[in-house]
């Protein structure tokens, strides 16, 4: 027998359609399939006895509507979503008073949140979306020679609409025969129960729809069974906007095993050593999960990327009538029950992998795992007081998740200062934001704890007993993972899947500063306990100098650590960035990534699975824009590897070399470490090389270009530099100057074997200090630098977590996160004394920086950063002048004047101006402007960095320092 292919028109002509009429017994499925089956196999088949009472067809149609679920009450207020519904205690049809009361408890619950309130399979509740029918079309009937019998061997593709969402079944006749004993069982069950029939609007009943399925008003399918949704191919997650359109659902049979994960696991994994298990498989554009039916739990989220692959047959699977399913972190094996529906379910979730989520599919610039995003809303921050303060503002917004990872994270920390209210604590707006219904994910880093003191396992317990929607994970476990050397360094948060804050900021002690960068902060008594008139800035262990001492006693957030009265703190520079849209939806995909990856070594149901929200999916309503954000394109960049996420990256370090392959004027840093040009040995990354392979370029042009380094003048390390400092301290400054200028692969040397000392035209390295008063006594301290940025041409803008040495960039070693803004809205400028077009996101930012470390009162004086102007009398003079002030005034380290240690303790036993003649230094320090100084390129040059060999510093392996 010919396959049979007819469209539903054409048996409607045939007039096999039309004989069933409205007022008889049968069903719509029914109808349509026995319209397309013929007459001879239509006599073998008694619809009103097979099917039943159901009469939703619309005579003469191409398509009908298979039921209508009951419209929404009038909303009670404004949202952007659809609400939720529950089903409704002992099944009984609802009416008018008890749909109010179910909206007015859920009508403030998003519809993405039902991907945490997981229920059995047979108890899901309501899975369409209110007021929306759902209508289906036979598409084609494909009748197969292979057998005899008709039943068997004829499969239906219909297709299936419900508001924007659309899918395809494919069913044999045999899954309406279960349909229909389903729904009579149903039926028969109801019944016997005491329903009330739905009132209208006047109290009278209201009749049923002639185009929906009798019977409490549709209730077989809007509270369906489990045999019902197997048949509709549906679930609670189906119909939840921003999981972007409806793909392939049903009950499956997946093998365990197939994880890849490095280091030591334990056995069980091999292909002789699982079994299978029968789960909920949902595919959708970017990801397919599966969920145990028992409990409706989540079970594991394969992300679609690079590596995704699929195929059908016993080679790849080991299986008969298998699909083998791959990204780079696993190997799914699925077991169909035949041949036929194997490749059946290959075809749907490729195409909608390769359709609709086919950005992760492929490696995009910079080997990115995302493309860049046109038109999003950036905003740029320099220091903590404006991040922190935009972080608190978009937490408070939440409404639905809440992501947060950290290199270090406390708790305890103040948002917004002065602190006079606990309003604004991180912890205590966490917990609000928690008992108002949004799911709060944490990812730290777990150090080893002998070598670091952030004590992350304070900060998990501190959060995790707030209250039970707050769940902290810690990552890497050093010994199943064997990585004892690396860390998470990466900074982000993401609200709501639509706003995400990241860059150099942890939300930790120390890192709240402002422009002034105040080294002192005694007002009102020596320990406020009212907050309420509260005026420090800084309370507790957040007045910190980390070169002075190192953070102890975490758990005592609120005792000072060292003496305010004594030691100044140390002020922190720093940089971050807020996206939008698309970007931070990227953000929020990279940190679901690392989430879900960590997952399996949280056992249970208290650590869920997070599913990234579709980025086909336009919000709807946005709940929080940062303000004052400027319109860029922006792509997510990272560094991971198998041991942080799963595969392996390192786009931030192509950015940068690429960045500043292709500037055209100048180069602006600022970064916490620079530790570059590569020797084949200890150091691989090419930063460094890649900017003096720049400079030559324009020096063989005859053209300018400038290249402004802002470093830290000291590593960020306890120790006393009177004594030399540290090993560690030593130790980075040893690899800091073979980048700079020691050795015959650094910056200097290879620039001045060619142009001799033209190469101070072209670069300059600086750092950051500043002076204050302490109980009436004068005194410096250098800025700390932690920012990781990156500014050309005022243009093009990288801001994130990555600092410029081999840990952040190689990828093989920190996992960090990243952004390039490039700027699409031009405003006029200067550049080499002619009109330019400047970046409006980029030219804001630089020029900030400028006049903060500048001191600069005028735009004018800083708007071109090529001219000679600028270069030599503004930031070479004011740099120049800042460094030889300073020294005259406190003999402050580091120095050029100190190159060994004999020249050290001469130079620490001289006297300063500051403490001889304090008003005469008072006199010389107004002249000093903004906070720029030299870099001290000769401190130390005479004396060999490298930590002995017999200390705890000397016995670490290099790459830790690189």
């Amino acid at each position: 027998m010919p396959p049979l292919s007819r469209s539903v028109s054409q048996a409607d002509q045939a007039g096999w359609g039309r004989n069933w009429l409205p007022g008889e017994t049968g069903c719509c499925l029914c109808v349509k399939i026995s319209s397309e089956i013929g007459e001879r196999e239509r006599e073998r088949i008694s619809c009103a006895e097979v099917f039943g009472d159901l009469r939703a067809w619309h005579a003469g149609s191409d398509s009908w509507v298979l039921f209508a679920p009951p419209p929404p009450p009038a909303p009670q207020q404004d949202g952007p979503m659809l609400s939720l519904e529950r089903p409704h205690p002992g099944g009984e049809t609802l009416d008018d008073s008890d749909l109010e009361a179910e909206d007015e408890r859920d009508g403030d619950l998003s519809p993405f949140l039902a991907i945490y309130e997981r229920k059995p399979l047979r108890s899901q509740g309501p899975l369409f979306l209110r007021g929306v029918p759902v209508t289906a079309r036979v598409e084609s009937a494909e009748r197969y020679a292979s057998g005899s019998k008709v039943r068997p061997n004829t499969v239906y593709s219909l297709r299936l609409t419900h508001g924007e969402f659309t899918w395809t079944m494919k069913k044999k006749f045999k899954h309406f025969q279960e349909l229909h004993r389903d729904l009579m069982r149903h039926r028969i069950l109801m019944s016997f129960l005491p329903l009330t029939r739905r009132k209208g609007p006047g109290g009278s009943s209201s009749p049923t729809p002639r185009n929906a399925i009798p019977g409490a008003d549709g209730c077989f399918f809007q509270f369906p069974s489990l045999g019902q949704a197997e048949f509709l191919d549906v679930s609670s997650l189906s119909f939840i906007p921003d999981l972007g359109p409806k793909g392939l659902e049903g009950m499956i049979l997946k093998r365990s095993g197939g994880h890849r994960l490095q280091g030591l696991n334990c056995a069980g994994r091999h292909q002789f050593c699982y079994r299978w298990s029968k789960r909920w498989l949902v595919v959708k554009d970017s990801f397919l999960l599966y969920l145990k039916p028992e409990s409706g739990v989540i079970s594991f989220v394969l992300l679609f990327d690079t590596g995704f692959n699929i195929q059908v047959g016993k080679k790849p699977t080991e299986t008969k009538h298998g699909v083998r399913i791959d990204n780079t972190c696993r190997s799914l094996i699925l077991k169909c029950s035949s041949y036929r529906q194997a490749c059946w379910w290959c075809q749907e979730i490729t195409e909608l992998a390769e359709g609709k989520g086919r950005d992760f599919l492929r490696l995009h610039r910079h080997q990115g795992f995302v493309p860049p995003r046109k038109e999003t809303p950036a905003r740029w921050f320099v220091n903590g007081a404006g991040y922190f303060a935009a972080v608190a503002d978009a937490v408070a917004q939440a409404k639905e998740e809440i992501f947060i990872t950290d290199w270090w994270l406390s708790p305890e920390i103040h948002m917004k200062r002065p602190a006079q209210s606990d309003e604004w604590r991180l912890d205590l707006l966490l917990k609000h934001k928690a008992e108002q219904g949004v799911r709060i994910c944490v990812l730290l880093f777990k150090e080893v704890g002998l070598a670091l003191g952030i004590n992350s396992d304070y900060s998990k317990r501190a959060l995790m007993l707030l209250h039970p929607n707050i769940k902290v994970m810690r990552h890497p476990d050093h010994v199943s993972s064997i990585i004892f050397l690396w860390a998470h360094h990466e900074k982000l948060v993401v609200v709501d899947q639509s706003v995400a804050f990241l860059g150099g900021l942890d939300l930790a002690y120390g890192r709240w500063d402002t422009h002034e960068y105040r080294l002192a902060d005694l007002e009102g008594d020596d320990s406020p306990i009212d907050l309420a008139t509260n005026q420090r800035l800084w309370l507790g262990k957040d007045y910190s100098n980390l070169i002075a001492k190192d953070w102890v006693q975490l758990d005592r957030p609120f005792e000072d650590f060292i003496d305010r009265c004594e030691t100044p703190r140390m002020p922190w520079r720093d940089v971050g960035v807020a996206v939008h849209g698309l970007a931070a939806r990227d953000v929020a995909r990279h940190f679901i990534q690392r989430w879900n990856f960590t997952k399996p070594k949280y056992k249970g149901q208290d650590y869920p699975y997070l599913l990234p929200k579709s980025s086909r999916v336009t919000p709807l309503q946005v709940p929080f824009v940062v303000p004052g954000a400027q319109t860029a394109n922006v792509q997510v960049l990272r560094s991971v590897d198998r041991w942080s996420a799963g595969l392996h990256e390192h786009s931030i370090y192509n950015a940068y070399l690429s960045v500043i392959k292709e500037s055209q004027y100048y180069l602006y840093i600022e970064n916490q470490f620079f530790i570059s040009c590569a020797d084949g040995r200890s150091v691989i990354n090419t930063v460094g090389d890649a900017i003096v392979d720049r400079v030559l370029l324009a020096h063989s042009e005859k053209k300018p270009f400038r290249v402004f380094v802002l470093l830290p003048l000291l590593p960020g390390f306890e120790g006393d530099i009177a004594q030399g400092g540290g090993n560690s301290i030593q130790a980075i400054l040893h690899f800091t100057y073979r980048t700079l200028c020691r050795g015959e692969a650094s910056i200097v040397s290879r620039l001045k074997a060619v142009m001799g000392d033209d190469w101070k035209s072209y670069i300059s390295f600086c750092g950051l200090r500043t002076h204050g008063e302490l109980q009436g006594k004068l005194l410096t301290e250098l800025i700390y630098i932690h920012s990781k940025m990156l500014i050309a041409d005022d243009r093009r803008v990288i801001i994130g977590s990555a600092n410029i040495n081999d840990r952040s960039l190689l990828g093989k070693r920190d996992s960090e996160l990243a952004v390039l803004v490039e700027d699409t809205d031009l405003v006029p400028s200067v550049m080499g004394g002619q009109e330019y077009q400047a970046g409006k996101f980029a030219l804001s930012l630089r020029l900030d920086c400028f006049r903060c470390v500048l001191g600069v009162a005028s735009d004018l004086d800083i708007q071109d950063p090529l001219s000679d102007r600028f270069f030599w009398d503004i930031w070479q003079a004011t740099a120049s002048s800042n460094t030889s002030i300073y020294d005259k005034v406190f003999s402050c380290l580091p120095t050029d004047a100190v190159k060994s240690r004999r020249d050290l303790h001469h130079h620490v036993s001289k006297k300063s101006l500051a403490s001889e003649s304090p008003i005469l230094a008072r006199d010389h320090l107004q002249k000093v402007r903004g906070h720029l100084v030299q870099f001290p390129l000769d401190f130390l040059a005479e004396e060999y960095l490298l930590p002995p060999l017999n200390s705890k510093e000397g016995m670490i392996p290099v790459e830790v320092w690189t």
